[in-house]
């Protein structure tokens, strides 16, 4: 059986899975960043454990990442940083993906179980 940080971890990486891949290719434009940030913070948020979620895409990146007349592109990882606290049977874990070496990269950044 995990252990109540290994079941937190776990949750942290459904949590990325499932932002990450439902919102992959949706079409943006620096017009329509900040409702898009909202609408996947707020949607990551309704699934168990998870008690915050800010989600920054870059408009800059954006803007650079658009290659025809149309005013859009699609959201890729490249584009947006994310950061994630997962609450779970007393264990919080701390999360973010961010670009590292050009690749959008999951990473725990602290599992806190409460024992100072």
């Amino acid at each position: 059986m995990a252990t109540d940080a290994q079941q937190a971890c776990f949750e942290a990486g459904i949590k990325f899975g499932s932002l990450y891949h439902q919102f992959a290719g949706t079409p943006i434009s620096p017009s329509s960043t900040r409702s898009m940030e909202a609408a996947m913070a707020e949607s990551i948020e309704n699934q168990p454990f998870c008690e915050s979620v800010t989600v920054t895409i870059h408009d800059d990146r954006v803007a650079d990442a658009i290659d025809h007349e149309n005013g859009y592109t699609e959201l890729t990882g490249s584009l947006m940083d994310v950061e994630m606290r997962i609450e779970h049977e007393g264990v919080t874990v701390h999360t973010r993906m961010a670009m590292r070496d050009g690749y959008p990269l999951m990473e725990l950044v602290s599992v806190d179980d409460g024992a100072a």
